[in-house]
């Protein structure tokens, strides 16, 4: 009960012995408390790697990371999820070096939903799919901020696209047909035009380096480049719309920072990462996360499905 209360309930060692004390007349020490944690910790091990080889072996699975607070210091959290899966990890470092040594997307083959960060494009292994959520704050940001019109045309066909993609499995649809996804993309070629009109590239300025493209000249660059990647969920109705899943995973973690403060130690936030992506990954999978705890102290966790 008092590592689901600390680990699943987010409450802190302190708070978690208290309520130990005035509920059941147990007074536990935040010691016993930390020894239970590092027990589940140790034996969840195995259920780890299992979870972790279950996002590899996905056919799509999302990406994120965001900073980390560790005893004052700054490190990052990395995510790799699918609708089913959470597996977490902390790392020192946001990008490749990070990637490589956590071991998620080396060996991962499926399509890599993310938000475009430079490291993710160097898995060239497999496919990618860019989270257009980000995409919608970035095109109001323009339409708003800069004014321009093409970004609210392109925002609303985005959302167009995504509608007709829902329609079009509510109606149990495979696909969308090629006439209506040549118009779309058509509408989306016009659209960037329009904003690359609206963003010349600068003047060379004798300078060293390049000239400073602006905002909104680099989201047209990036949508360009990477049409593919942005539409790849009208293309295919396995790939979602955004990257929301990873960021969801993420939410808990975040908000364990913030009732919580910073983790203590780099081996507590490790402790946490391996038991919390198994409490997300039970709920997922609608199973009860305070009977799984009690066996995985024991030694016995519940293994989750992976397929």
């Amino acid at each position: 009960m008092a590592v689901y209360l600390n680990q699943a309930q987010l409450l802190p060692l302190e708070r978690t012995c208290e309520v130990m004390g005035e509920l059941f007349g147990c007074e536990v020490a935040e010691g016993t408390l930390e020894s239970a944690v590092g027990r589940c910790h140790e034996q969840l091990a195995e259920t780890e790697a299992v979870i972790k080889r279950g996002v590899e072996e996905a056919e799509v699975a999302h990406f994120d990371e965001t900073g980390l607070n560790v005893d004052g210091r700054s490190f990052w959290l990395h995510v790799a999820s699918t609708l089913s899966l959470t597996f977490y990890a902390v790392h020192k470092k946001r990008g490749r070096e990070a990637m490589e040594e956590i071991g998620v997307l080396p060996n991962f083959l499926g399509r890599a939903i993310h938000d475009g960060l430079r490291s993710y494009w160097q898995y060239r292994q497999c496919g990618h799919g860019l989270c257009n959520a980000h995409h919608l704050r970035e095109l109001t940001f323009v339409e708003e901020q800069l004014e321009q019109a093409w970004a609210k045309g392109l925002k609303e066909l985005l959302l167009e696209i995504k509608q007709a993609v829902d329609d079009a499995r509510g109606r149990k649809l495979a696909e969308l047909s090629s006439p209506v996804k040549q118009g779309f993309e058509g509408r989306y070629d016009e659209y960037l035009e329009a904003g690359s009109k609206a963003n010349p590239p600068p003047e060379r300025t004798g300078k060293a380096g390049r000239p400073k493209r602006g905002k909104a000249g680099n989201l047209v660059d990036r949508l360009r480049a990477y049409k593919g990647e942005t539409l790849a969920f009208m293309e295919d109705f396995a790939i979602p719309f955004d990257n929301n899943q990873a960021e969801r995973d993420i939410r808990m973690v975040k908000v364990r920072q913030k009732i919580s403060g910073c983790f203590r130690t780099e081996g507590g936030a490790e402790r946490f990462c391996r038991i919390r992506g198994y409490i997300s990954t039970l709920r997922k999978q609608g199973m009860p996360i305070l009977a799984a705890l009690r066996r995985a102290i024991v030694g016995n966790p519940p293994m989750p499905a992976t397929t």
